[in-house]
């Protein structure tokens, strides 16, 4: 495999440098490890997507398929990366998206491709725009690109791998390499390639607790499709491991795949933000999120490799992952109060509010009740243990509350 992955690393420097491998202080610090990033946010597409499609084409363009038009399915960052190689070979290509992207993401597509790209909005979901890209392909005699399921795509995401091995001071060897688990291309190659610079035990998996593809697959000794998919963390929100790369990761452990959950990459997102200045994907923030849910003690003294594997981040999900992050640090929360009718009781209420507390949402649900009124209600304070004194002053009132924070059913419903 080396040989392969080093030949495509090497060809790769005509169309993008190494990106860094950093030792972060901020993590290292809090952590008492020394943290590196890889940090595949600052590929020209801002992921690591191009790797995998520049091999792809690369290999097929030697052998003869210069004449042919590619084409591929993404909303994401496979398109950007396609699209961004279709431009550099020269060659047309066709990316399939469904009718629900983004303009933004269709928007940077179009720019990257420029004129060898065709753009086509197909379908309400991803399902619909993938088979109707591969009808495209059987109709004009094109060219599949898949995302992750296919040997040069694992072998040029296994370039990741190469440059960490070089890019690491002479005589430092990971104890840990954390990496994002979507499709499984990047883990396949990363895995494949380091295998014999890190302990088998030393590689840590991190998919969405939304969509755990890998995890449940390992558990099953078999690829399995999931049922249902939350999709806030798109880049790694898949529905079923690629059938090569189950192949390459079934030999590890299903404890070795870490779940993390959704609002949890939230705060590690606002967290990179506002003090290292790092604009993250969902899913970019994975692996480093890992750090904030394992044990002290399997990270302190540790040299760890976290390989971020994205910065595509749209700044109007900005709120919402603020949001997120909030309530996963305890610092926000959502009620249901039961407000007696009649003059005064929302003063009463008021009154019970600590002097960090801030009142962040307040919205009437039944106006029409003679002598109660149900309101829904968003509290935000400086620091978690707040809340334990609320409730205390809440229950010595007497007062009728429901906490819906953490109940999906209602808070999606009316937060």
């Amino acid at each position: 495999m080396k040989t392969g992955v080093d030949d495509a690393r090497a060809a790769m420097r005509t169309i993008f440098p190494e990106t860094p491998l950093q030792l972060n202080e901020h993590l290292s610090r809090r952590y008492g490890a020394d943290i590196w990033l890889k940090r595949e946010d600052l590929s020209p597409v801002r992921s690591y997507k191009i790797r995998g499609a520049f091999n792809f084409l690369r290999k097929a363009i030697t052998t003869g398929a210069s004449d042919k038009t590619f084409v591929c399915a993404s909303a994401g960052n496979h398109a950007q990366g396609f699209a961004f190689v279709c431009r550099h070979f020269e060659v047309q290509g066709v990316v399939f998206m469904p009718v629900t992207t983004p303009q933004q993401k269709i928007d940077k597509t179009r720019i990257f491709g420029g004129e060898f790209i065709t753009i086509k909005l197909v379908g309400d979901i991803f399902d619909q725009c993938y088979a109707a890209a591969r009808a495209h392909v059987e109709e004009i005699g094109g060219m599949m690109v898949p995302p992750f399921d296919d040997l040069d795509i694992i072998e040029g995401q296994a370039t990741v791998a190469a440059e960490i091995e070089t890019q690491l001071p002479d005589g430092v060897h990971p104890d840990m390499v954390i990496l994002p688990v979507g499709g499984g291309g990047l883990a396949s190659g990363v895995t494949g390639y380091l295998k014999n610079l890190v302990a088998k035990d030393g590689f840590l998996f991190t998919e969405p607790t939304g969509a755990p593809s890998l995890k449940t697959s390992l558990e099953a000794g078999s690829p399995i499709t999931l049922s249902k998919v939350d999709n806030f963390v798109d880049g790694a929100a898949v529905a079923r491991i690629g059938t090569l790369n189950f192949e390459a990761l079934k030999g590890f452990s299903s404890e070795q795949v870490l779940l993390v959950p959704e609002n949890a990459i939230c705060v590690t997102m606002t967290d990179m933000l506002n003090v290292e200045g790092v604009v993250l994907e969902p899913a970019g923030g994975l692996s480093i999120t890992a750090l904030l849910l394992l044990p002290p003690e399997k990270i302190a003294g540790k040299t760890i490799v976290c390989v971020v594997s994205g910065g595509n981040f749209d700044f109007e999900r900005l709120p919402d992952v603020k949001e997120r992050a909030m309530r996963y640090a305890g610092l926000k929360k959502y009620f249901i109060l039961r407000l007696p009718q009649r003059p005064g009781a929302l003063r009463d209420f008021l009154n019970l509010l600590g002097p960090d507390d801030d009142i962040a949402r307040f919205e009437y649900l039944k106006k029409s009740a003679r002598n109660f009124g149900s309101i829904l209600i968003g509290i935000e304070t400086t620091a978690p243990e707040n809340f334990a004194g609320l409730y205390e002053r809440f229950e010595a009132a007497g007062l009728g509350y429901e906490d819906i924070t953490e109940n999906e059913i209602l808070a999606n419903l009316i937060i």
